[in-house]
């Protein structure tokens, strides 16, 4: 069956718009992230946009962030918006970022919902002021290099992995707003014999208090827009990796590698996929009693 004519055109225009997606990756790594075209009305981020803003319709907020893409995740000090990372815009980036990092920080639907209701915390807390209040500890201690989280705290709320909450103060609000924002939350179940139900509550409180008033802090700036940067997408890459040292990363694929080996070579071996369902339940048990986990986590 043929496509319809406005079709046709759409996908045409987006090709011609996006002339860079068919280049070999070498010749790709060349380009300048300001060359890229993007916007975030491009890739998946409009659908999640408009979910995200549909959520805090739904809890009666009247502010909203603003939005704009940048090399990664954050929101800035003064500056009650979100910036979004550019290779959510346009699959091929994406791929190219997830080939070069191992993963994409955002890349399923989940987890790109997950990410934009704690940014959207960090946007509250800023144009309300409300890092001022010490439930949470204050917001002036300096961020730390990293953190050592402790798995059996019942301090903190479960949102992001990694025990996010537990960073710094103003991490642990927005984690905690995340949590109270989405939708169908059971917080209060689920917490319910944890001190991180007083926060939960705190932000319950402060919300309703809040919920339909004006922002103090209005200011609509992009920091750090990705059409302002003229970093090349290989030199974006080599600073990430150096930042983030894939090393250990390799080592690990290359270990699960010699357990696992290739099914072609190896084809009475198991797939890692198949051992995990397996032992999956015994697992779960396993760490909630021995590591008092949230079963969420």
């Amino acid at each position: 069956m043929k496509q319809p004519a406005v079709e046709r055109r759409r996908n045409l225009a987006m090709r011609r718009q996006f002339w860079w997606a068919d280049l070999p990756e070498e010749t790709l790594l060349d380009l300048r992230l300001c060359d890229l075209g993007l916007t975030t009305a491009h890739g998946q981020i409009p659908a999640a946009l408009a979910r995200l803003d549909d959520e805090l319709a739904r809890r009666a907020i009247r502010f909203r962030p603003h939005y704009w893409l940048s090399e990664d995740w954050f929101s800035p000090d003064g500056v009650p918006g979100i910036a979004i990372p550019f290779y959510l815009a346009h699959p091929r980036l994406t791929r190219l970022e997830r080939r070069m990092m191992h993963e994409v920080e955002g890349g399923n639907v989940r987890w790109l919902r997950r990410i934009l209701r704690h940014e959207a915390g960090h946007a509250i807390d800023t144009a309300y002021r409300l890092r001022r209040r010490e439930v949470f500890g204050s917001a002036a201690v300096p961020y730390p290099v990293s953190y050592v989280p402790r798995p059996g705290s019942r301090r903190h709320v479960l949102h992001l992995g990694h025990w996010y909450a537990q960073s710094h103060p103003t991490e642990d609000f927005a984690e905690t707003f995340a949590v109270w924002l989405a939708p169908n939350s059971t917080w209060r179940n689920d917490y319910a014999d944890w001190p991180a139900l007083r926060k939960l509550l705190y932000v319950d409180e402060v919300m309703e208090e809040i919920h339909a008033a004006p922002a103090p802090v209005r200011s609509r700036k992009h920091i750090e827009p990705l059409r302002e940067s003229r970093m090349t997408l290989r030199q974006y890459y080599e600073d990430k990796r150096a930042c983030y040292d894939t090393s250990e990363t390799g080592r690990y694929d290359q270990r699960l590698t010699q357990v696992f080996g290739s099914r072609a070579r190896y084809p009475d071996r198991p797939a890692a996929s198949t051992v995990i369902r397996q032992v999956r339940p015994q697992l779960q048990r396993l760490l909630i009693r021995r590591s008092r986990l949230h079963p969420y986590l």
